[in-house]
């Protein structure tokens, strides 16, 4: 099931943004709202086989609360698409996996994939990553959306 319109895929967007802003009110727990915000891009993003975070820790990412299925979780910067986004500070979108040539194989019906960098100030904290079962599902939409998913998700970082 993809998006009916690019319309309907914003007001979806948008919905997730206000129930992002009332999941973190008055909660700084990392994990916390992290389990919460992997919960609810699971549910709301279709086609979703990954919605989770990896968290810099160590020079490393390691995999932190996610939903659904099992990945990897050591991945060294600079490797994979979360290991180069976190590296080249800036948001990801690969189209097909399959044709990415740094792409680590985690799960095996991911077929495409976005990560997006978490920064507070200068420090990497780590990265949100959205795999999904068809090519060609993210675009520039869900780059705008999920870069504003990330910012409400770190002001309320202690």
């Amino acid at each position: 099931m993809s998006w009916n319109s690019q319309e309907a895929k914003e007001a979806a967007y948008q919905l997730m943004l206000a129930q992002q802003k009332a999941l973190l009110e008055g909660e700084t727990d990392l994990i916390a709202n992290l389990a919460n915000s992997s919960a609810l891009l699971n549910q709301t993003l279709p086609d979703t086989v990954f919605a989770g975070y990896y968290l810099f820790k160590e020079g490393e990412l390691i995999l932190g609360p996610f939903q659904g299925n099992v990945s990897c979780v050591h991945i060294p910067l600079g490797k994979g698409v979360c290991g180069e986004a976190a590296e080249k500070n800036q948001t990801l979108i690969v189209e097909d996996v399959t044709k990415h040539p740094n792409y680590i194989a985690c799960d095996s019906t991911a077929r495409s994939e976005i990560v997006v960098p978490m920064k507070k100030g200068d420090q990497l904290v780590g990265v949100l990553d959205l795999d999904s079962s068809e090519i060609g599902m993210y675009d520039q939409i869900d780059q705008f959306y999920l870069e504003q998913y990330v910012a409400l998700l770190l002001q309320n970082l202690d």
